[in-house]
């Protein structure tokens, strides 16, 4: 899958010619770009973003490319932050990183980042991991609304209908969700024609399949 369009790379380093740079070659591939020169700085868009969000739930692509040593909040503990409010699963962390510092990194990557690049690194190894990263991003995003939509069209059934949905799912036939149910045939019929339409199902076998995503 390729990243959508307005699919966003954030760029955390303290350092200006870093950010300049690699901005300068994500465009060069058609990339977008915001750039941040502390961790702090990073939070504080997300805030503005996501106000009053404890769990912030983006609307596009992305990934972050973290330095891990930073003045202040270094990229590590923005990191633990990104964990604990799931951005670091919706947009992917690319650590950069020192010599020094790649075995603090490779054990980053083992909780959760989705790579590191060690400086200098390659300027086309990196926009590759980069777009490997917003792919994925798209991936969990696509996931993530078809989950959503998934609970809304549920929460539109009635406690009936969601009684008959339980059974049909079970494989029951129309009859014997009447005798449990202690209502008519035709009435089940109404109701399961109901179910199928607000699920956006054709079958019992579609909608048991649809089910399993919840």
């Amino acid at each position: 899958m390729q990243p959508a369009l307005n699919a966003c790379v954030f760029i955390v380093d303290d350092d200006a010619s870093v950010r300049d740079a690699m901005a300068w070659l994500l465009r060069s591939r058609r990339l977008m770009s915001e750039s941040f020169s502390s961790a702090d700085a990073f939070e504080k868009m997300l805030k503005e973003k996501f106000p009053g969000q404890q769990t912030p739930v983006p609307t596009q692509a992305g990934c972050i490319l973290l330095d891990v040593r930073m003045p202040g909040q270094s990229g590590l503990a923005l990191f633990e932050t990104l964990i604990d409010n799931g951005l670091a699963h919706t947009w992917p962390v690319i650590f950069l990183t020192g010599h020094a510092d790649v075995p603090t990194a490779v054990d980053s990557v083992k909780r959760g980042a989705f790579d590191f690049c060690e400086k200098p690194f390659s300027d086309n190894a990196l926009v590759d991991r980069v777009e490997q990263a917003l792919a994925l991003s798209q991936e969990r995003l696509t996931v993530h609304q078809q989950s959503a939509g998934l609970v809304s069209r549920l929460d539109e059934l009635t406690e009936r209908e969601r009684d008959v949905m339980r059974l049909v799912v079970a494989g029951m036939p129309n009859k014997l969700i009447a005798d449990q149910l202690d209502i008519s045939v035709r009435t089940v019929e109404v109701h399961r024609s109901r179910v199928f339409e607000k699920m956006e199902v054709k079958s019992a076998v579609e909608l048991a399949n649809l089910l399993r995503e919840v």
